[in-house]
This record gives structure tokens, C-alpha cells and sequence, in this order.
């Protein structure tokens, strides 16, 4: 089974080295399949080439948004595999979902898309305001008094949280778990024992995006109150900081990886 590996090795990442990263996990996929690593600018021509593709360290997708759209149309088109399957409601949808998932009273920040809606908010002295269509932080900002254009921006409580961690899943599976001690040094990741409660919550929302494959990132933040609430659920391109594994860990991680792309492609 080909497989098109789509990374942009050369992204600069804040905290992360994307390149590394996709080194390591193309080194290991090699050992069981036919692989071509190409930049998101140039998978749509490429896709007829593959029967798979698999987008991993590409990059916020907003600096490609036409790009992006037409491969997605001509996948879609030609039936094209892609892993992740471009069913995801998460973060590959856009940030629709975290107001969705406020409405529905599940475990997340709560978010609003209008000043006017304000008051649907916990009160808080500052408020995380960021574009609808960012990623990586673009755009954040922290303000007493939103004052945005309705429906294109993002607006949140600033949570006074303990620390950010991340769940790590292949396909339903629960792979790992890493957190940042420092809330103010994201990308500080050491490895993370989840409870029973923590993985339940995680486990929620993995169940809540209905992909039947691929790789997921639940991101939540240790509220004051002691519970997690979810800040995103990464279904598109989630980084996944293997660098920091312990080879034990690595190994389990591809051999789920393999086992769901041999599943997705049969």
C-alpha cells in the first residue's frame, strides 16, 4: 500500500522541530510500506500516485486555506483515502465544534462567537479572544472587554488553570498521555499517569468525533475547581512530541499506527 506522507519539514514551529518528528515516524513506516513524503502545496497533483495519504506535520492549514480546500475536493472526488478521514469534527472542521460542544454542556472552556453573548460566560476579569479560523495561537489575545465582529472570533474565559495535558489516541485507543508543569511553557511536555477519570474524560470526546481511524490530541487544562476541561481536540495534523517517548513507548505507538493504516487501507 503507497503511502503519501504530507509534512511540511521545514514549518517553524514555536517549541516543536516538526522535521524531527517526521524523520523518525517515516524511518519507522518505511519498514512496512511503500512511502513518498511531499509539501502540502504539492499532494493534490500527487494524489493519483497513492492509494493513501497521510497528513501529519503540515502546518496551521490557514496558510494554505485554498490549497487545502482543493485537495480536499479532489479526494473526496476521486475517493481517496486520506488519514485522518476528512470526517473530523474537531479541530479539521474548524473551532465550530468548542461552541457546540459548550451548548451541549460538555467538559470544555466555555466559548462564545459573540460580545453580545457575553453574559453566557462565567465572569472572568480577562478574556482569550482569537480567530474562528486560527490555529497555533495566531491571533490570541487577552482583553477585559471583547469587542469583535460577531461570529469570527472565538471568545473565552481566561482560566487560571494549574497545567495543559494532552491525551494521545490511535484510532479509539489511548496511546499516552504528556503535560506541561508550567502553564507558561507549553511545550515543556513530560510524561503524564492519567486516572481513571482523566482517560473517561479524554475517551469522551474521542467517541464524541466518530473516526472510525487516525491519530487524535485531546488538549485539556487542569481548571481551578480540580476538573479538566477540553481547550481542543486535534483531529487534523496533531503534533505528537514522540521526541519525548521512551523507546518502549515509540514502539507501541507505531505498531498501532501500522496496524490502523493496514486496517484503513484494506
Amino acid at each position: 500500500m503507497p503511502l503519501l506522507y504530507v509534512t511540511d519539514l521545514a514549518y517553524p514551529a514555536r517549541g516543536r522541530r516538526y522535521c524531527d518528528e517526521d524523520i523518525l515516524l517515516t524511518s519507522r513506516l518505511r519498514e512496512h510500506f511503500a512511502l513518498a513524503l511531499c509539501h502540502p502545496l504539492d499532494a493534490e497533483a500527487l494524489l493519483p500516485a497513492f492509494d493513501t495519504v497521510i497528513v501529519r506535520n503540515s502546518g496551521p492549514v490557514l496558510h494554505y486555506q485554498q490549497a487545502y480546500d482543493s485537495f480536499r475536493a479532489a479526494a473526496l472526488t476521486a475517493g481517496t483515502r486520506v488519514y485522518n478521514p476528512l470526517t473530523g469534527r474537531g479541530d479539521m472542521a474548524g473551532k465550530q465544534y468548542l461552541l457546540d460542544l459548550t451548548a451541549a454542556g460538555h467538559p470544555v472552556i466555555p466559548t462564545v462567537d459573540d460580545p453580545a453573548r457575553l453574559s453566557l460566560l462565567p465572569p472572568s476579569p480577562s478574556y482569550a479572544v482569537k480567530p474562528k479560523q486560527g490555529a497555533d495561537s495566531i491571533g490570541l489575545t487577552f482583553t477585559p472587554h471583547p469587542d469583535c465582529a460577531p461570529g469570527e472570533f472565538l471568545i473565552q474565559p481566561r482560566v487560571d488553570f494549574a497545567y495543559e495535558v494532552s491525551f494521545y489516541f490511535v484510532d479509539d485507543a489511548f496511546q499516552y498521555a504528556l503535560y506541561a508543569p508550567d502553564p507558561d511553557r507549553r511545550w515543556d511536555l513530560v510524561p503524564y499517569a492519567p486516572t481513571p477519570a482523566d482517560l473517561s474524560f479524554a475517551e469522551g470526546f474521542i467517541a464524541w468525533n466518530t473516526l472510525d481511524h487516525g491519530i487524535q490530541r485531546v488538549d485539556a487544562c487542569r481548571a481551578p475547581s480540580g476538573e479538566l476541561l477540553l481547550v481542543e481536540l486535534e483531529d487534523l495534523n496533531p503534533y505528537l512530541s514522540l521526541e519525548l517517548l521512551p523507546p518502549e513507548v515509540q514502539d507501541t505507538f507505531v505498531e498501532a499506527l501500522v496496524r490502523s493504516l493496514r486496517s484503513f487501507g484494506a
